[in-house]
């Protein structure tokens, strides 16, 4: 259908004028008639929409908190200059610099527009449509179409502790519990070789009937075991959908999953992924490469907590019967002693009679800041010994996840993902797998 334009009105108001000035009848009637022909003539001599060419073009995979970009492509196939408005359909959490844009394009030639996004949230986007509207030559009237145009747009979690993660990295090479020098060998617990002894090496390393053979000291030399399991469990029940310092207690669980998935498949180990809630929401199977962050990121990115109670015994049931050899497990959650003592102790037993498991969690920093102030009035009183109560839950059911053999590293946001890298690091470099 015809849409007038603010040119047509501001003709219209200009017809009203020498109308008013006129003071004539007949002359209301020619003046209209004049803007209504103009319109009409306007409108049709304008370019059908749906004829012209529109392409999109979205960043494929952007990180949350990170930066990319949409463009439009607007071609003209005819031979006089088109006007043309395009408006695109993406979500509001994109938050995108503009969804639309206007150009006067060449005939026979290509304008090209662009937006940037910042994504306040995770997951798929996929915008569908876009409105194009093109004017006539006069600009007094237009023609409007909405066409699909399919777009797809990936948001991942953002993996802050990413330089944290290099750094271990290094670290654990340095300090020979992955790869002290360029032949393997440092001092890990499965048997490398024979070398002579040299002043750097550990008495203990010598192999006394070998130096009896040889006649010179000889000792052993180790290397880190390689391929072994490390097996993040994320819950993504309701007790990871509460915010700590504004964001999802499962956000800190993604960033520090990607730490260890990174570190553990850089020192030669396999990495995977159990999502659940009430059921199992995926599973990525332990694999090792630089590929395999990409996996479980992959898996991770839809994911949003359901406001569920987490089934922890068959998730650990699936667990077992995918993944029978021993296995470091590091099952991401919270110490609520509630949530902790009716689901996840019940069922810590079935894993730990053959995995070494490890439970992680994000403290909150507000709860202990308010448990060390001194209140001003009753209101901050209460809210003191709200917070004094809750941190001896905490502590609490740590005791109590130790007390069934499990490992606990409970750290505050931006702590969470290092100091369960080095829980791994300590594990890898003792052997405990």
């Amino acid at each position: 259908m015809p849409i007038p334009t603010i040119r047509l009105a501001a003709v219209a108001l200009a017809g009203a004028v020498v109308i008013v000035l006129s003071d004539a009848a007949v002359g209301f009637w020619i003046v209209n008639a004049l803007v209504v022909l103009v319109f009409v003539v306007d409108w049709r001599l304008a370019v059908e929409p749906a004829r012209v060419p529109v392409v999109r073009t979205l960043s494929d995979v952007i990180a949350l908190g990170g930066s990319g970009s949409v463009s439009w492509r607007v071609s003209n196939r005819g031979a006089r200059p088109l006007r043309v408005e395009v408006a695109d359909e993406l979500a509001p959490s994109l938050r995108a610099s503009t969804r639309r844009f206007a150009a006067v394009v060449p005939p026979h030639r290509t304008v090209e527009s662009s937006a940037t996004l910042h994504p306040a949230r995770r997951g798929r986007f996929d915008p569908h449509r876009l409105t194009v509207r093109t004017f006539g030559p006069l600009g007094l009237a237009a023609r409007q179409h909405t066409r699909a145009v399919p777009g797809r747009l990936r948001v991942f979690p953002s993996f802050h502790s990413r330089d944290e993660a290099e750094l271990r990295i290094d670290r654990a090479r340095i300090l020979d519990i992955g790869l002290r020098s360029a032949k393997g060998r440092g001092g890990g617990t499965e048997f490398d070789q024979l070398q002579e002894y040299t002043p750097d090496d550990e008495f203990r390393r010598i192999d006394w009937s070998s130096t009896a053979r040889a006649g010179k000291a000889m000792v052993r030399t180790y290397r880190a075991e390689r391929n072994q399991t490390v097996l993040s469990l994320l819950d993504n029940g309701r007790v990871m959908a509460a915010r700590v310092e504004g964001v999802p207690r499962v956000e800190h669980a993604m960033d520090a999953i990607m730490m260890l998935t990174t570190v553990a498949t850089r020192l030669g180990d396999r990495a995977g992924l159990v999502a659940f809630d009430a059921t199992v929401r995926a599973v990525v199977t332990p694999g090792h490469g630089r590929a395999q962050l990409g996996r479980v990121t992959e898996a991770m990115f839809e994911l949003e907590p359901a406001l569920v109670e987490s089934d922890y015994r068959g998730a650990f049931s699936t667990t077992l019967a995918r993944f029978r050899r021993r296995t470091l497990l590091v099952v991401f959650t919270d110490l609520v002693e509630q949530a902790v003592g009716e689901s996840l102790l019940p069922a810590l037993p079935v894993i730990t009679r053959s995995h070494l498991v490890v439970v992680a969690s994000v403290a909150d920093p507000d709860v202990v800041r308010w448990a060390n102030a001194s209140p001003a009035d009753g209101r901050e009183a209460f809210r003191k010994a709200a917070a004094v109560a809750a941190l001896e839950e905490r502590r609490r059911t740590t005791a109590r996840l130790r007390g069934l053999g499990a490992t606990v590293v409970d750290a505050p946001p931006g702590e969470l993902a290092t100091r369960l890298a080095d829980t791994y690091l300590r594990v890898k470099a003792a052997g405990r797998l």
